[in-house]
């Protein structure tokens, strides 16, 4: 069995179509389809079902697929330990992350990567969707939060720490919040994934008093970069990432709200299968991000703090 007939029948269902595959093997949508129908032959078995429209693996072409997988990562594992004997990155890493945390750090990672490293590749796919990283032959993904899945090694990269901010512009026509409890009389622009209506929590520290601020918020948004927006807006004070609020031409327009006050920190985790051989290209990726995460979030720290602004009234006024 042709191990490069396998890999085209994989990336076929992996990418969802004929056309998709051919794209990534820089290869023709005919030969892909040929191959396909050489591969079913070759096993007697009818592997996917076609439409004009999609494809769907039937109930034999799924064990086939699954075992084309195994087998196609037994391989890479053998080349990885030939790579580790050479000790440098090289091959196609594929990477996942979220779509907002990708754009946010993770892009400039892959960059510098690429840059450091002359032998390498990369295949990243940012999404929402939480990939299966050994069905879907991803090498690693970047996570926001806890991990819970048993066959995956999760390595901790660090934390997104959270800050409330604002316009000096908003500030200084609606006051500066003095304790949490006034967050209440001002415009709130809150994040809510999924439609929730999440409230923040904030805290002085670990094992310190914590303020739940929820109720009516003027807008809610399930987007980091929307909260943003709003808040550079003036439309009010919102919860931002420090790694958010601290980016270029952001920082420079907004200030910090309650500095002593802060919402629980979010760990970041790099993830991969746990039954593969760590190899040279994903250990260098994992070391690169855990010198990035921390400076980003240093730089963040240094942002003005909202004290002192001319003019501006001692409360805040009522809406």
């Amino acid at each position: 069995m042709n191990l490069d007939h396998l890999q085209l029948f994989v990336k076929v269902v992996q990418s969802g179509s004929f056309t998709a595959a051919a794209d990534a093997h820089e290869t023709q949508k005919s030969y892909v389809s040929r191959v396909v129908a050489q591969l079913e032959a070759e096993l007697g078995v009818k592997l996917l079902e076609r439409t004009t429209r999609s494809i769907a693996l039937t109930e034999v072409g799924r064990e086939v697929y699954e075992r084309a997988v195994g087998i196609l990562g037994a391989v890479d594992d053998t080349r990885r330990v030939a790579q580790h004997a050479q000790g440098e990155p090289r091959g196609q890493l594929r990477l996942t992350c979220g779509v907002e945390f990708g754009l946010l750090a993770v892009g400039d990672w892959i960059d510098e990567y690429l840059a450091r490293f002359a032998e390498v590749s990369v295949e990243a796919e940012y999404t929402s969707r939480v990939l299966d990283l050994v069905h879907e032959g991803f090498d690693l993904a970047i996570r926001i939060g806890e991990v819970q899945e048993s066959r995956l090694v999760a390595r901790r990269l660090g934390q997104l720490e959270y800050g409330l901010f604002a316009t000096p512009g908003y500030l200084q026509h609606s006051g500066i919040p003095a304790e949490p409890a006034e967050l209440r009389e001002h415009a709130l622009i809150m994040f809510s994934p999924g439609g929730r209506r999440a409230a923040w929590e904030l805290t002085l520290g670990p094992g310190r008093e914590l303020q739940r601020i929820g109720g009516q918020a003027r807008l809610r948004v399930n987007n980091s970069f929307a909260v943003r927006d709003a808040v550079l807006r003036g439309l009010g004070i919102g919860q931002l990432p420090m790694l958010v609020a601290a980016q270029p031409g952001t920082g420079e327009r907004l200030v910090r709200v309650l500095p002593d006050w802060r919402g629980p920190p979010v760990p970041v985790h790099a993830v991969y299968p746990s039954n593969r051989y760590l190899s040279p290209k994903v250990r260098a990726f994992i070391d690169l991000a855990l010198e990035r995460l921390p400076q980003a979030a240093d730089a963040a720290r240094g942002m003005p703090i909202a004290t002192r602004l001319p003019g501006r009234p001692a409360r805040p006024r009522s809406r």
